[in-house]
């Protein structure tokens, strides 16, 4: 579970998952071999799986951003007051 106190949110952290059993059904119901069609199923699945982002780790690197570009004006403010001064 994810919590964002900034903003109130509270989200489950969903993995993307697909279905490799239908995928290489299709795959063999189209003319690859079963060795092909699995390792075509696992090679999508493991792309899929590990390079999308869902909609929980946009939230996730908002609120970073959000925090790092907070701290980033404070130092700004606090130099522009120094040299004012």
């Amino acid at each position: 579970m994810y919590h964002n106190p900034l903003f109130g949110i509270i989200t489950n952290m969903t993995a993307i998952t697909l279905d490799t059993l239908a995928i290489t059904k299709k795959l063999k119901s189209s003319g690859y071999s079963q060795q092909q069609a699995e390792a075509q199923a696992e090679v999508l699945a493991d792309l899929v799986e590990n390079n999308l982002s869902t909609k929980a780790d946009l939230k996730e690197l908002e609120y970073r951003l959000t925090i790092k570009l907070g701290g980033m004006l404070v130092v700004g403010i606090s130099v522009v007051a120094a040299i004012v001064r």
